[in-house]
């Protein structure tokens, strides 16, 4: 029963974070990561434990799910070259350098548990940057590199991990004996990935119900992510290929109410693993210092704090000549001047949004601990401890500071998406207006007027931008506030049960939500 009301507590507490990060425009991540920190000095703690094979897939298969349903395929087409370079050369780098200055510090480390330690704590966050990203005006391009790169960058982490781990364990790796299979491996996990998207949505055709629909998706994502690593092939490729195909085709057989309550479960969800895997971590640091002599540590200090310092420095390092050699290719193009997001302000940036998290948690999580004829992993303390301090450094210090370095910079571009989804609504009204014209009904009649009205307003504006809404959504939303204060009275003075309100009640809601901009739903 303790350990019940322990975790109600925590979840409440992960809320009250949650509400002071949006409070103050920091990333939800930074605090969770510094309340887990907290957990590890407050006495009677519950001893909480995961199976370390569970934590890739429970904490990183939803996470990527859902990321791979959001993303732009156009976009992140286009901006390829910047992705590729984040998600693969900057995590190699950042592996290499981590591993160096880990073995410099401690010479006693296996090489194959620095490369480890470097590829745990390689890729940044998506959450982490994306919640800063959404109370700050950003370049688009900017914004579809980073939330490219953490969709990508986990897939050659994890294959360093993974090499690492197993080069630890069993003493031996060869790169030309796995090469073949990770080359298979890929190229399986593209085909798989898809291919399972096309099964998923026959299957999901058979559920109406909007509990089933959201267990299938949930069931999905996880199922996916154990069949992958159960036949070699790579758990991160074959889900987000087969999210992003999900996101290109279900759209057309997904009812509206469907998706609005699953996008708050999913994001709901996440909320939630975030906040476990904060608390697990921090679980383990607990006991990990009670381990510990002065002099170690003096010694794990020294190494987790050269290892955020590393996975700062390389970044900037990458990322901002990186972004002067594309502003010279853009000025030597003949494409007139560049943007404001091809600029030096842009590439630092995008260098300062590395937060690390879940992602890097996770990868600590899943190492093997020791047990019964198990040494465990080498230097497994070191490791998880300097993982979750380069997590609350980087969510910190970058975290805590990003928004107003983001305001500072005044990094503004001419809204692309803005301006695409005033077409696009212009057009949508243009088609609903176009299908509505042989109805003679009284309400046909009231939609065409309103349909042309809000046509009007776009085909008036000087920059071809749609209004953000019809002209009756004000109105409307009126309209709507009054009829829910009657049933209200309705239901206080008894002549209304709680039954026929709840109807009624549900009713209003979904006129308000659709007389809302999403901006204020």
């Amino acid at each position: 029963m303790f350990v019940f009301h322990w975790i109600v507590g925590v979840l409440f507490g992960a809320v009250l974070l949650a509400a002071l990060a949006r409070r103050i425009g920091a990333p939800y991540p930074a605090l969770l990561a510094l309340g887990g920190a907290g957990l590890a000095f407050v006495p009677g703690v519950p001893n909480l434990s995961l199976d370390p094979e569970l934590a890739l897939a429970l904490f990183l298969a939803p996470v990527l799910m859902d990321a791979g349903y959001d993303i732009s395929l156009r976009d992140m087409a286009r901006n390829w070259r910047p992705i590729a370079g984040l998600a693969l050369g900057a995590v190699l780098v950042t592996t290499a350098a981590v591993a160096l200055v880990v073995r410099w510090l401690v010479p006693d480390m296996p090489l194959s548990a620095a490369i480890v330690l470097g590829a745990v704590v390689a890729p940044p966050d998506a959450i982490a940057a994306l919640s800063v990203l959404a109370h700050v005006s950003l370049p688009h391009r900017l914004a579809t590199i980073l939330r490219g790169e953490s969709l990508l960058n986990d897939a050659g982490s994890l294959l360093i991990y993974r090499l690492g781990v197993t080069a630890a364990v069993t003493g031996h790796v060869s790169v030309a004996e796995v090469a073949p299979a990770f080359l298979i491996g890929v190229v399986g996990s593209l085909i798989a990935g898809p291919l399972a998207a096309l099964v998923y949505l026959r299957l999901l055709r058979r559920f109406e119900d909007t509990p089933s629909t959201i267990v299938v998706q949930f069931a999905a994502a996880f199922g996916l992510w154990i069949a992958a690593e159960a036949i070699e092939l790579s758990g991160v490729l074959t889900v987000v290929s087969f999210a992003i195909t999900v996101a290109r085709r279900a759209p057309g057989q997904t009812a509206p109410r469907q998706r609005v309550i699953s996008n708050a479960v999913w994001e709901t969800a996440i909320f939630v693993l975030n906040v476990l895997a904060f608390v697990l971590i921090g679980n383990q640091i607990g006991p990990i210092l009670d381990r510990l002599t002065p002099e170690q540590e003096l010694s794990y200090a020294l190494v987790a704090g050269a290892v955020v310092a590393t996975v700062i420095l390389v970044r900037i390092a990458w990322v901002l000549p990186a972004s002067a050699l594309r502003r010279w290719r853009f000025e030597h193009s003949g494409q007139g001047a560049p943007g404001p997001e091809f600029g030096l302000g842009a590439g630092f940036a995008v260098s300062w949004s590395g937060m690390r998290g879940l992602v890097t948690v996770a990868a600590a999580l899943a190492l093997p601990e020791s047990g019964p004829g198990n040494g465990g992993f080498p230097y497994r303390d070191l490791i998880v401890l300097t993982a979750f301090c380069v997590v609350i450094g980087t969510l910190v210090l970058q975290g805590l500071t990003l928004r107003p370095l983001l305001a500072r910079l005044g990094l503004e571009d001419a809204d692309p998406v803005g301006h695409e989804v005033g077409w696009a609504r212009a057009e949508a009204y243009g088609a609903a207006v176009e299908t509505l014209k042989d109805d003679p009904s009284e309400a046909a009649d009231a939609l065409r007027r309103e349909f042309h009205a809000a046509l009007e307003q776009a085909r008036a504006h000087g920059e071809g931008l749609a209004p953000e809404g019809l002209p009756t959504d004000a109105p409307r939303r009126r309209a709507v506030r009054a009829a829910r204060d009657r049933i209200h009275a309705l239901r206080r003075s008894g002549r209304i049960g709680d039954d026929a309100y709840f109807v009624l009640e549900e009713e209003l809601d979904w006129a308000e939500l659709n007389a809302t901009p999403r901006a204020e739903a």
